[in-house]
């Protein structure tokens, strides 16, 4: 693999673990599983690492069979895929958790469910609509099996960092304090809001050539 194919695996890793935002989750982790015993708790972390690790490898490698279903262009769905992005970096940049992530009902049905680790935790907290698309998107633009192949790096790195920070959640809790969390927010929405950007542009200046000059 070339050093250029490693740095944009390493863009793509770090994008998706701004998008999924394990560390920003934790306050809802730690709500939803109140109550745990240790080994529940840890178990609840598993799953909603597994639950993402399932959810993002199916959208890389069947998000395009997707588009290609309903027709759709990668292009366009880059624009689509970023302006729910730029919704979602909004809401984080104000620390608050996007309807995109979780609606009210499912905010009350974390409650209520045992299985809190698949849903919502793991769909639709954490592999929501922004990592899905960006998911897609990156399996369009992967050019050959090798690039293909190398997405279920930056995949199973991000799930890895689920169900380390859901692990850790008291200790990363008690050390940062909401404040802490939500400044961690704060900045993965500011990254958010850039790439948001970056994919309008694309698939604008793939749809529209003439914008780029």
């Amino acid at each position: 693999m070339h050093g250029m194919d490693i740095l944009v695996l390493a863009q793509s890793a770090f994008a998706l673990f701004a998008i999924v935002d394990p560390v920003g989750v934790i306050p809802i982790f730690l709500l939803a599983t109140r109550g745990y015993s240790l080994a529940q708790s840890r178990a609840a972390a598993r799953l909603a690492a597994i639950t993402v690790f399932v959810v993002l490898l199916l959208s890389a490698y069947g998000g395009q069979l997707i588009l290609d279903f309903f027709g759709i262009r990668l292009a366009a769905f880059s624009v689509a895929g970023g302006l729910l992005l730029l919704l979602l970096a909004l809401s984080m940049v104000q620390a608050h958790v996007s309807p995109q992530r979780q609606t009210a009902d499912e905010a009350v049905e974390a409650e209520e469910k045992d299985a809190v680790g698949v849903v919502p935790l793991g769909v639709p907290l954490l592999a929501g609509p922004g990592a899905i698309t960006h998911m897609i998107v990156a399996s369009g633009a992967a050019r050959g099996e090798v690039q293909q192949v190398a997405l279920l790096i930056p995949v199973a790195l991000v799930a890895l960092s689920v169900w380390l920070s859901f692990r850790a959640a008291p200790a990363i809790e008690k050390r940062l304090g909401r404040t802490g969390i939500h400044v961690v927010t704060r900045l993965m929405g500011l990254i958010i809001a850039a790439i948001s950007i970056e994919m309008i542009a694309s698939g604008l200046g793939q749809l529209f050539p003439g914008l780029l000059g």
